[in-house]
């Protein structure tokens, strides 16, 4: 561990195991810095990694009418790299066994819609001002996401994928 961290790199991975154990108890391993919103309306399975730079939420603007429901679940033993984004006001839901790669976005919101379900909202309207709207986000177990994936609201990926 020495040859491949260093010195440095073990008191930095000391303390952010430490401060693991406050975040969610749990998890493996939470390396900071990191940008954790709305943890309450999140469940995190045992053996959670999560490397640098991540942030993982809960939209505060649209989990107000879901009355305190649980929208992000992370099953057991998933691991996500640096610069990982996932958000959610609906639900995303990632299973166990789950390898997410570095600058990953997932979310089961948009800044409205175009197409589905007959909703079309105006592209003169500036993308801040029109409704969030949401649609279920199920990662199945033992899915490898790659560098750069973009999983956009209502995606299901099945069940030993590779993205």
């Amino acid at each position: 561990m020495l040859a491949r961290y260093g010195i440095w790199g073990i008191l930095y991975l000391a303390v952010c195991k430490i401060i693991s154990i406050f975040i969610f108890p749990k998890a493996r391993l939470i390396r900071l810095p990191t940008d954790i919103r709305n943890k309450r309306y999140m469940k995190i399975g045992k053996g959670f990694t999560l490397g640098r730079n991540c942030r993982i939420e809960v939209e505060s603007s649209h989990w107000k009418s879901n009355k305190k429901k649980i929208c992000l679940i992370i099953g057991n033993n998933v691991r996500i790299n640096d610069y990982c984004h996932i958000t959610s006001g609906e639900s995303v839901v990632i299973e166990d066994d789950v390898l997410i790669a570095s600058r990953v976005y997932i979310s089961d919101l948009s800044h409205g819609a175009y197409g589905k379900e007959g909703i079309h909202h105006s592209p003169l309207v500036p993308p801040n001002d029109r409704p969030f709207i949401g649609y279920p986000v199920h990662i199945k177990r033992n899915v490898w996401l790659g560098e750069g994936v973009c999983v956009r609201p209502g995606v299901p990926i099945g069940e030993g994928s590779v993205v």
